[in-house]
């Protein structure tokens, strides 16, 4: 093993703040809660529900992208690392530590013992292996199974050049090049731990027979009603509170709020701004509040005419109020976008001038692009509430009436949001609404993942299909920079270019609000959009 780097190299390496190498020396979560038996007691049993707007599209980790999805995965996966509960911060998961080589190319992980998936089979090296091997090795056995689209949108396969299992207990990858937000990378959902030998044995239906190592196992689904888990006794920190977990499905903001009001739920996701003075002022709920770590954008197919003349695209974005849109449909929730990055991140680049609401400069800019009597188009909108838009057809309805101003016409367009995903993650969209909760605390997990030229291939997670090269030469140079000012003056002249080329109408970023029965205890928002049940339990 070549020399392992000092802890202050390491930091560069991740290259996010407030995150630490989780080697040897620090806190093992293993640990648990470091209270006495008696006390755990106390906390657990119950069962909790859980309100969201919409159903998962899977529950494979490697195959799916959606907030929705990750909710169940995330109960029932771990990594070999994570994020502490709450913050970016990672921590050993199912690898006790690791060591970095001195060039940045190896990392070797040291794995749990002892450790077993829902289905009784152990965890080891051989299963890192194939969770993330299947997603690099097109000749693996259930390669097929995929499109492994995070893995793709990362550009992973001109990441990683090997995993190897060493022994039964370590695991080392090889990487082509340094890539600063590795270790931060294997946090995320993409890179959670499937069991081998469920995955055999389902194979095309696993996302629907899920098999991990984390705290909660499944037990059934009801499409667009109901997800239901039961608390894993087995796991290999103390077990979790809850007896049970049910993530229910109740598309309605209103609705939501009527079942947490009667008791039929214990917390909600997304409630109606115009509610949440309701709800605090409520005896009997608390809201929990959090500056989102997200964006929401109407996103331009730049491969379809009009939308691949840049004129046309900022005239789009001179033509739209965004006051109106925060005022409409965010409230005091949403602050207006600019950048694709949201203002907490680091490298934010807070000199840039957004556009003006200016339908005069707007009809100015068609003309000289060739359409001074407008032109019709579709624009789509997600059926789901997320935080970063908490109405879609709401924010579609605004913007058809304010681009209809410059001769703009717009048919609004939506479909269930499974199938959303897909067309536009394909292409078939003219105009799109859409957003992102960041996923690691770093830059990369939106310039690369939503604007790079690797995340235009389909299946895309740039669905503006936009291929600027200087941008995208700019974000590679920072992915290999292990010095963070560096990386951040990359960043923000690839806002520069972005702004110039207006590929999105960003609109706004949220904060996000949870609300719950006053009994919910330890409920935490992570600023990666997580929803984490290990820690909840339901005071008596």
């Amino acid at each position: 093993m070549k020399k392992v780097l000092s802890t202050v190299l390491i930091l560069m390496l991740i290259c996010i703040p407030a995150m630490v190498f989780a080697g040897g020396g620090q806190e093992d979560p293993a640990a648990g809660d470091s209270s006495s038996a008696g006390a755990a007691d106390s906390k657990s049993g119950g069962v909790l529900v859980f309100a969201r707007s919409g159903d998962s599209v899977g529950l494979d980790p490697a195959r799916e992208t959606d907030g929705e999805s990750y909710y169940g995965c995330t109960q029932i996966y771990d990594n070999i690392v994570e994020f502490k509960n709450g913050t970016t911060e990672v921590q050993p998961g199912l690898a006790e530590s690791w060591d970095i080589s001195a060039d940045g190319l190896e990392f070797v992980f040291h794995l749990r013992s002892g450790v077993k998936f829902h289905d009784g089979t152990d965890f080891n090296a051989d299963a890192v292996v194939f969770s993330l091997g299947r997603q690099l090795w097109e000749d693996h056995p259930y390669h097929e199974l995929g499109p492994w689209k995070y893995w793709g949108y990362m550009d992973m396969a001109n990441i990683v050049e090997d995993i190897v299992a060493v022994d039964d207990l370590t695991v080392k990858f090889v990487l082509k090049k340094r890539e600063a937000p590795f270790i931060a990378n294997l946090a995320m959902d993409f890179a959670g731990i499937v069991s081998p030998s469920a995955v055999e044995k389902y194979g095309e239906d696993f996302p629907n027979n899920p098999v991990g190592t984390g705290p909660f196992k499944f037990v059934s689904w009801k499409k667009e009603d109901a997800i239901v888990f039961e608390r894993n006794e087995d796991y290999w920190r103390r077990p979790a509170y809850l007896d049970r977990l049910i993530i229910k499905v109740i598309p309605d903001a209103t609705a939501r709020y009527l079942a947490l009001q009667k008791g039929e739920v214990d917390v909600i996701d997304f409630p109606s701004p115009e509610d949440l003075d309701a709800m605090k002022a409520d005896p009997d709920i608390k809201v929990i509040q959090q500056e989102g770590l997200n964006v929401g954008y109407l996103a331009f197919n730049c491969d379809r005419a009009p939308f691949d003349n840049k004129l046309v695209r900022q005239a789009l974005n001179y033509a739209i109020n965004k006051d109106e849109i925060i005022a409409g449909v965010y409230g005091t929730a949403g602050t207006p976008a600019k950048n694709p990055l949201p203002p907490t991140m680091w490298s934010y680049n807070n000199s840039i001038t957004d556009y003006a609401y200016d339908p005069a400069k707007a009809k100015e800019l068609l003309a000289e692009a060739g359409y001074a009597d407008g032109f019709s188009t579709t624009l789509w909108a997600m059926p789901v509430a997320r935080p970063y838009n908490p109405d879609g057809r709401k924010v579609a309805e605004i913007m058809q009436a304010q681009f209809s101003k410059i001769g703009v016409e717009i048919e609004i367009v939506s479909y269930d949001w499974g199938t959303y995903l897909e067309k536009t993650d394909h292409g078939e969209h003219d105009m799109a609404l859409l957003g992102w909760t960041g996923d690691n605390g770093d830059p990369d997990n939106f310039l690369a993942v939503l604007l790079s030229i690797p995340a235009a291939e389909i299946p895309a997670g740039n669905i503006a299909f936009w291929r600027n090269v200087e941008f995208n030469d700019m974000i590679m140079e920072a992915k290999e920079t292990m010095d963070v000012a560096k990386r951040t003056e990359l960043y923000e002249d690839a806002q520069v270019i972005f702004h110039e080329e207006a590929p999105w109408l960003p609109i706004a970023h949220s904060v996000v609000s949870e609300p719950m029965q006053n009994y919910v205890m330890d409920f935490q928002l992570s600023p990666v959009g997580k929803r984490q049940f290990y820690d909840v339990w339901l005071k008596k």
